[in-house]
């Protein structure tokens, strides 16, 4: 057999809607609906649930043969690949090996998908799951996160090292710009009229505004003393965006050899949502998250923002008026770390999150695991978590 037809069976066969082995927290209105211990190997970053097509896509990384030990099987070898499941019950559907990278979108009227792969991004074949071709990408650029806008087919993919943008014809993959951002890409969203925002991760941050006519960058929307900022979320009726962000003031400088400094007893807590208005880039409030985010969505059903942290929780805010916001709740969505990017279906309104099981920290004085740093996680825990309202 093939390697990715073997790929697709083990996935099947390690399928299964776990109970949860936790305890997900009940103050509040949303909970740990479902878990699909999916399997596999390899890192991976975002998620993407593609509504229209009802399915969820995950990317996951190369990874090297590992021996076994006395306290961890054989794990075989895996090469990059696409992952491909029902979106509505976590069933896996199909794999495209040889195509990685940290995430996926799918542009529905044209057919086609895209992954912001390495060293060139893939574009694919939703209907037959088949990689149609590679695109060039300038010199030095690395794709990370990537959106698709539908308002004009235009796919959007960002690189950290050039601080830039590339921007690509759903259609046909030609490319069509390189955008300079001025500042370092994570989460895209757009407004369905051609107006695309990215923030950025830069100490401080801001909001990048992108017109997709000129596909030129006409503001820039500064988040104060905020940084470190991984995910956007917009409320397309009343025009706010929620920008989730882990830090506050300029990165500290490091010790000796390059030692972290320590932590400041008296620092303002650096996680937060920073809530702004799309017209103009006013701050209207902030509020506190409960872990670093990498990620952040809006349910206009609900008039909800949610922000995944990589603590294994998320926080909940609740838009009680344009100009009035709460936590609602901070619901915990793994027990151990991860968790930390999401996507959203809004035709069932549920979210979707991965991890994998941490390895169990040694008893304290005991030397590390043979072969190992310690810590990482275990052999096919890979899991899909469905959260909804209870």
């Amino acid at each position: 057999m093939r390697r990715h037809a073997l790929l697709f069976i083990l996935m099947s066969a390690l399928f299964t809607s776990a109970g949860l082995a936790f305890q997900a927290g009940t103050d509040g209105p949303y909970k740990v609906l479902k878990t699909a211990k999916v399997g596999g190997e390899g890192g991976t970053d975002y998620i993407f649930a593609d509504t229209a097509g009802r399915r969820l896509y995950i990317t996951r990384g190369a990874t090297q043969a590992q021996a076994a030990t006395d306290t961890r099987p054989e794990v075989p070898a895996f090469e990059k690949r696409l992952t491909i499941f029902d979106l509505d019950t976590l069933a896996p559907v199909g794999v495209i090996a040889g195509v990685g990278g940290n995430g996926a979108t799918v542009c529905p009227k044209t057919g086609h998908g895209f992954t912001s792969d390495h060293p060139q991004p893939s574009m694919f074949d939703v209907r037959t799951m088949k990689l149609i071709k590679t695109i060039e990408v300038p010199a030095g650029f690395s794709a990370d996160g990537i959106y698709c806008d539908t308002s004009n087919d235009h796919v959007y993919i960002g690189s950290h090292p050039t601080k830039s943008m590339l921007v690509v014809d759903a259609k046909d993959g030609a490319v069509l710009a390189h955008i300079d951002l001025g500042g370092v890409p994570e989460q895209s969203i757009g407004d369905g009229k051609g107006t695309v925002y990215q923030v950025l991760q830069d100490r401080p941050g801001g909001v990048a505004v992108i017109d997709g006519k000129t596909m030129k960058v006409t503001a820039t929307y500064p988040l104060g003393d905020n940084g470190g900022c991984n995910g956007l979320a917009l409320d397309l009726k009343n025009q706010i965006l929620f920008a989730a962000c882990s830090a506050v003031g300029p990165a500290p400088a490091r010790g000796a050899g390059g030692a972290p400094p320590a932590p400041d007893p008296n620092a303002k807590p650096p996680q937060a949502f920073v809530i702004l208005s799309a017209k103009d880039g006013k701050v209207l409030t902030r509020l506190p998250l409960a872990g670093s985010s990498d990620g952040a969505v809006f349910n206009p059903a609900t008039m909800e923002a949610f922000s995944s942290q990589g603590n294994g929780t998320m926080t909940i805010v609740k838009e009680k008026s344009p100009t009035s916001f709460e936590v609602e709740q901070d619901l915990q969505t793994w027990p151990s770390r991860g968790a930390r990017t999401l996507a959203f279906d809004s035709k069932t309104e549920h979210l979707f999150l991965m991890a994998s099981e941490a390895v169990p920290a040694p008893p304290a004085g005991s030397a590390p695991p043979a072969g190992g740093r310690g810590g990482g996680t275990i052999p096919g825990s890979f899991t899909i978590i469905m959260v909804g309202r209870k």
